[in-house]
C-alpha cells in the first residue's frame, strides 16, 4: 500500500491558519482508503496506520479513538474500519451540486439510449474521482463505482477536467504529477500530451483508445455551470471489441452533449 501525501491532504501551500491535528485526523480516514486495502476488506491495526500516515503510534492511536469515539470509525480492539456514518460526508457534497435522483436518471436514460455505462467525475489532484455512475457491464479489470478514483491523464474525463485549465495550472499540474505509462498507448510524452490537450480544447471532447486499460475506450464532456466554468464531465466507456472510436464520436459523443447539457441545468454549480 501506498502512504498518504500529506500535501495531498494539507494542500501545497499552508496558512497561519492550519491546523495540524486535523490534517492528521483526516490522514488517518484516508488511510483507509489507499489501494490495497480492498485485499484487507478495508481493515486495518494500529501499527497499519501510523505506517501509512507518518504518525508515531501514540498519535494514531488518539486519533483513532477519537475517530471511534465519533463514530466515524469502529474497532473490534486489534483491527480500525470505517463506518457508514462517513457516508454523511458525501451526502453534503453530493446534495448542493445537485447529484442526485435527477443526475442519476439521466444517466439512466443514457445508458438505455447507448447500451454502455456512463458516469460523472470531477479533478481531484493527480485523479478523477467518479461521484455518479451507472454501470450497464463492467468492461474494466476492477469495478467502478462512486468514489473510484483513476488517474486523471489517463481518463477520458480528467483530459476533459485538465483541458479546462489554464495554461499556467495545466504546466503546474504536470510538474507536479508526472504521466506515467499504464498501457503501450498512454501518452507519456509531455508535448504530445499538451498537443492533446489543445485539440480537446478545440472539439469539447475527448476520446481515448485503450490509454487506460487494454480492450477499453471511452469519449467524455464537460459538465459546465451557467457561468460556463467546467465543474464536472460525463463519459461514457465501452470495450474495442463493441465499438470503434468513430462509434464514440458520432453515435455516443451527441447523446453525451444532450445529457450533459441537461446536467448542468440540474447540477446548477
Amino acid at each position: 500500500m501506498n502512504k498518504i501525501d500529506e500535501a495531498a491532504v494539507a494542500g501545497t501551500g499552508r496558512s497561519t491558519d492550519f491546523v495540524e491535528a486535523l490534517a492528521r485526523g483526516l490522514r488517518v480516514l484516508e488511510s483507509f482508503t489507499l489501494p490495497g486495502n480492498d485485499i484487507q476488506r478495508g481493515r486495518m491495526t494500529l501499527t497499519e496506520v501510523a505506517k501509512l500516515t507518518n504518525l508515531t503510534r501514540g498519535t494514531a492511536r488518539r486519533l483513532l479513538l477519537t475517530l471511534k469515539d465519533m463514530n466515524y470509525v469502529d474497532s473490534d480492539g486489534k483491527q480500525f474500519w470505517l463506518t457508514p456514518r462517513l457516508l454523511r460526508l458525501s451526502q453534503g457534497f453530493q446534495t448542493p451540486i445537485g447529484l442526485g435522483d435527477q443526475a442519476v436518471a439521466l444517466l439512466h436514460a443514457l445508458t438505455q439510449v447507448i447500451d454502455e455505462s456512463a458516469s460523472v467525475a470531477i479533478l481531484d489532484l493527480e485523479s478523477v474521482v467518479y461521484v455518479c455512475r451507472v454501470e450497464v457491464r463492467r468492461i474494466y479489470s476492477s469495478r467502478i463505482v462512486n468514489g473510484t478514483r483513476l488517474p486523471a491523464a489517463s481518463t477520458s474525463v480528467g483530459r476533459v477536467l485538465l483541458a479546462s485549465l489554464s495554461d499556467e495550472q495545466l504546466g503546474i499540474w504536470l510538474d507536479r504529477f508526472p504521466l506515467q505509462k499504464l498501457t503501450p498507448h498512454t501518452i507519456v510524452d509531455r508535448a504530445a500530451f499538451l498537443d492533446e490537450i489543445a485539440r480537446i480544447r478545440a472539439q469539447g471532447h475527448a476520446i481515448l483508445d485503450q490509454e487506460l486499460e487494454i480492450g477499453i475506450r471511452s469519449v467524455a464532456v464537460p459538465i459546465v455551470n451557467d457561468l460556463g466554468r467546467t465543474m464536472a464531465a460525463l463519459n461514457a466507456s465501452t470495450s474495442t471489441a463493441r465499438h470503434s472510436t468513430a462509434d464514440l464520436r458520432d453515435v455516443f459523443l451527441p447523446e453525451l452533449l444532450k445529457t450533459s447539457a441537461e446536467l448542468s441545468r440540474v447540477m446548477n454549480w
